[in-house]
């Protein structure tokens, strides 16, 4: 059996489906589907560089990656390559090929430094640090079972503050580009990056396939959105917070977890039997607010770096 490292063929049906079925196995607290696979790969900034890489055996594909160059950051040459082989397809050299495969490519395209998120696992994280990577910052995943669960009740927003959903901004969704690009630049990260290009956002983020406009819920006070709670769904009964935040003009005021509520509420409403979040292990503040909904720490991911060259 001969393992082959090659670039995902977005047209090819079941390439798709093997990349998104092997992240379902991998990850199953983070959303994928086909659809979600090929709008990353053909909307993603040119600058970034971004390639979807599969390990493929006998025809199967039994491994993934994702490359990309940090362009948004103010730092040059930098980049990332985050690998993941299926739970029953462990040692067959797939992981190796794909990452000496994506190194090759980042390396010379100027990459010097090189993240990589490891889920916290012995054989993982040992795969990692034997190729010379070093732990950086973690993450937690979080979910919570909406169809058992019981939320805490919806609350009337306070005066002068309005809820609203994606949906009533699709006219022009400018407003929602601008609070995005604030809170993100807020979010802990190895790599410092800067939302500037609204066209751009709107090709990756706004028209994204899991975007669910409906359930994304925006706190608008004196007519400007002032926090969020970004929702994504796959078509199915799973949801997933894609971003929370608040201005920073408006903090302190519970804004963030009146969006977030209100949005879990219209999920469980829709259909949706489970939800999931990621939370930054420092960011206590964040992962109180999910605790107090009900979510619970499901796995770990850690952010390894190394130099490249």
């Amino acid at each position: 059996m001969t393992v082959i490292v090659r670039d995902l063929r977005p047209d090819v049906r079941a390439d798709v489906e093997g990349f998104s079925h092997t992240r379902r196995l991998v990850l199953p607290y983070m959303l994928s589907t086909p659809e979600s696979v090929v709008h990353t790969l053909t909307h993603t900034h040119p600058d970034a560089r971004f390639g979807q890489l599969v390990a493929e055996e006998d025809g199967e594909i039994i491994g993934t990656a994702q490359v990309s160059v940090a362009h948004d950051s103010s730092e040059p040459g930098q980049g990332s390559a985050n690998i993941y082989v299926r739970p029953d397809r462990k040692n067959r050299g797939a992981g190796s090929l794909l990452l000496r495969t994506a190194e090759e490519r980042l390396h010379a395209l100027g990459v010097r430094k090189l993240f990589a998120w490891v889920l916290d696992e012995p054989d993982s994280r040992a795969f990692a640090e034997r190729r010379g990577f070093h732990a950086s910052r973690s993450g937690y995943f979080l979910r919570l079972d909406l169809a058992a669960g019981t939320l805490p009740p919806r609350q009337d927003p306070p005066p002068g503050v309005e809820l609203r959903t994606a949906a009533d901004f699709a006219d022009d969704p400018r407003p929602l580009f601008e609070l995005d690009a604030v809170t993100s630049s807020d979010e802990p990260s190895d790599i410092e990056v800067e939302f500037t290009d609204y066209e751009a956002w709107l090709e990756e983020n706004w028209k994204h396939p899991l975007l669910d406009r409906d359930l994304t819920t925006v706190a608008v006070v004196d007519g400007r959105p002032a926090a969020f709670s970004v929702a994504h769904t796959d078509g199915g009964t799973r949801y997933a917070t894609a971003m929370t935040g608040t201005a920073r003009e408006f903090r302190g005021r519970g804004l963030a977890k009146l969006a977030k509520n209100d949005s879990l509420h219209r999920a469980r409403a829709a259909g949706c039997t489970e939800a999931f979040t990621a939370n930054d292990t420092g960011n206590a503040p964040m992962i109180a607010i999910n605790e107090w909904f009900g979510y619970e720490i499901c796995a770990k991911e850690v952010r390894y770096v190394r130099a490249l060259g």
